[in-house]
Parts: structure tokens; sequence; C-alpha cells
């Protein structure tokens, strides 16, 4: 799914961020890593906006991963807390700018108070149409695809699938609606999905950045456009 600008030049419909570099951010200032997720979070409140602006109709963000747990324990527990203070905090800002909350992932093992605040935004927000934020949270490309055909057998066994093919895995992975990823963005200069959409991304264009994610810029995200509206009309 890609959209078009008023000028007439390809849009990305779905954009989707790897997050990468908030450690490395803190590290090279002597700061705890703690206080490079702080930075990343005004990061996305930045890139959110400008998403929305730019008329982007889904963005989503790799949040917490399933392997993030093996993080230590203090600095998990930080991300949680600062997950739950960005879903209570920005709910009016989010529902002003019409945008809608999803979750992607396994709410197993998640903190409650966490799971209420985002439920609470989500309900809030459930009819925004003008883009649709999925945190992917708790999320594994893998662990989903894991997920989706546990889901397919036990439906198999109640006698609800007829076929097996493509369109019957969509629609037992976390988000069926979700639209395909047209360009994935990773910062900090790395050349790789991590398990992440791993489905949904089958035909992305994937731009990679040396910047840090809390240095993450309209500019950084305006070169990754450009790199997914080179790649479209080349083909």
């Amino acid at each position: 799914m890609n959209c078009r600008n008023s000028s007439g030049n390809a849009m990305p419909g779905h954009i989707a961020i790897i997050m990468d570099g908030n450690g490395r951010w803190a590290q090279a200032r002597g700061l705890p890593r703690t206080a490079g997720h702080q930075a990343g979070a005004k990061a996305v409140r930045r890139i959110v906006e400008d998403c929305v602006k730019i008329g982007v109709s889904a963005l989503t963000l790799y949040t917490f991963s399933t392997e993030n747990w093996a993080r230590p324990l203090v600095e998990v527990e930080f991300i949680m807390r600062l997950l739950e203070d960005y879903a209570r905090q920005e709910l009016s800002e989010l529902h002003q700018e019409g945008i809608r909350l999803r979750l992607l992932g396994r709410r197993d093992g998640l903190p409650a108070s966490l799971l209420r605040a985002m439920d609470e935004t989500i309900a809030q927000t459930r009819n925004n149409t003008r883009m649709t934020l999925y945190l992917a949270l708790n999320y594994g490309g893998r662990t989903e695809l894991i997920d989706a055909t546990r889901a397919i057998i036990a439906a198999n066994e109640r006698g609800e699938i007829e076929s097996l093919d493509k369109a019957t895995i969509n629609r037992y992975l976390y988000a069926p609606d979700m639209p395909a990823v047209d360009l994935v963005i990773r910062t900090g200069g790395e050349y790789r999905l991590s398990n992440f959409l791993i489905w949904q991304s089958v035909n992305a264009v994937l731009c990679s950045l040396p910047v840090l994610w809390p240095d993450f810029t309209s500019d950084d995200l305006n070169e990754g456009i450009e790199l997914y509206r080179g790649q479209i009309t080349s083909q």
C-alpha cells in the first residue's frame, strides 16, 4: 500500500521503524542507558507528529522485542514505566491528531498497569482514522508466526479452516488488518530486520541510517522516504 502526496510523489503508506541506538547514545555521553530511552521517547513524539503531517496512514515502532527481556531488570522496568507514561500522557494528543493506537505482540508477561494504560488509550482512540500507530511491544516476528500457526491448528480442529494460504495465515496474525509495510527504517547503522515484521515486510524497502534513534529527525525520515521513492520509480 502506498499513496501520493499533493505533488504526485509516491509516499509509503506504512512505515515501520526499528528504533536502535538508545543505549549507545547514552554511553557516548557518559549517561545511564535509561537516559537514552528517555531521549528516545522524545524522538518518538517528533516522528509520530511528522508522519501524521505528511500523510502516512500507518506507523509501526519496534518498541520492545521478545529478546529484550534478557536486558538488566532495572532497564526493563524503566522501559515499561516509560511506555505506561507514554500511554497516559499522550492520550489527548493522539486523540486530537486523529491517531488510533494499536498493540502488536504478546500480552503475557507485560505489567498489568501498563496493559490497563494501553487498553484505555486503544479504546478511546479506536475510531480515529487519520493514522494508525502500532507499538510492537513484547513482539517477535517468529513468535507471531508460531502463535498464528497454533491458532490455525486449533481452528482447523474445529473445522473452521477451508484452505491454508497467505490469506489464512494473515487472518491469524496479531493485527490481521495491518497493511503491508512499504518502508522499514532502521537507525544505528545495522542492516538487519532483527525479527521485526518478517511476514508483513516481505516486499518492503529497507533503509539503514547511521543516526542513533534519539537523534533521529525529520530530515532522516525524509531520507528514508526519498530512498523509497527511488526504489519505487526504478521498478
